[in-house]
C-alpha cells in the first residue's frame, strides 16, 4: 500500500513559469462521484487519467487532508479512453507543469474548460512532518478544502463557484 502525503496551494502569481522543467496535458475523470463519497458508500475515489502518452487507473482513500492511501496502475491508453466514457460528472482537463524549488518537485496544475482560471500547486512529501520552503508564487494553502479536490471539481467546476469561494 502506498501513502500519499501531499500539500496543495493556490498559485499567487506567474513566477513559477520561468522554472518549468516540463509540461504534460492531462484528461481525467472519475468512476464514482462526490455524493457516494459524502454518503460514505464508497471509501475511495476511482480516477482514470491520460497524461501525455500514458494512462493510469488510480484509487485514493477519502480522507480529507494531506495523507491518504493511494494506488496507481498504468493501463493501456485505449482502455483509458473507453473508461473516460463511463465516468460520472464532468471530465477534468489541465496542463501539469513540473517545477523544482528548494529541492522539491512541485506540480502546478493549470485547469482548462469549466475549471479554467484555477491554478493550484501541489508538493508531495516523504513524511507529514517534512519541512519545505514555500515558493513566493505559492499562495494560500487549500489542502483541507474539499472543493479543490479534482473529484469535487468534476462535480462542481470552478466556473460555478461564487466569487467568495475563489479567494
Amino acid at each position: 500500500m502506498a501513502i500519499e502525503i501531499e500539500r496543495k496551494f493556490l498559485v499567487a502569481n506567474v513566477g513559477w513559469r520561468a522554472h518549468v522543467e516540463k509540461s504534460v496535458r492531462m484528461a481525467q475523470g472519475y468512476l464514482n462521484d462526490m455524493q457516494a463519497m459524502r454518503a460514505g458508500t464508497q471509501k475511495a475515489s476511482v480516477r482514470v487519467r491520460i497524461a501525455g502518452d500514458q494512462a493510469f487507473l488510480n484509487m485514493k482513500s477519502r480522507e480529507l487532508g494531506h495523507t491518504r492511501q493511494e494506488f496507481d496502475y498504468e493501463i493501456p491508453v485505449a482502455d483509458a479512453e473507453e473508461l473516460l466514457k463511463l465516468c460520472v460528472g464532468g471530465l477534468i482537463a489541465k496542463t501539469r507543469h513540473y517545477v523544482r524549488h528548494a529541492g522539491f518537485l512541485w506540480e502546478v496544475d493549470e485547469f482548462d474548460g469549466e475549471n479554467s482560471g484555477l491554478v493550484v500547486a501541489e508538493i508531495e512529501l516523504p513524511s507529514a512532518d517534512t519541512q519545505f520552503e514555500k515558493p513566493a508564487w505559492a499562495g494560500r494553502e487549500v489542502t483541507d478544502l474539499l472543493r479543490y479536490y479534482n473529484l469535487a471539481l468534476a462535480e462542481r467546476p470552478y466556473s460555478r463557484w461564487r466569487a467568495e469561494e475563489k479567494t
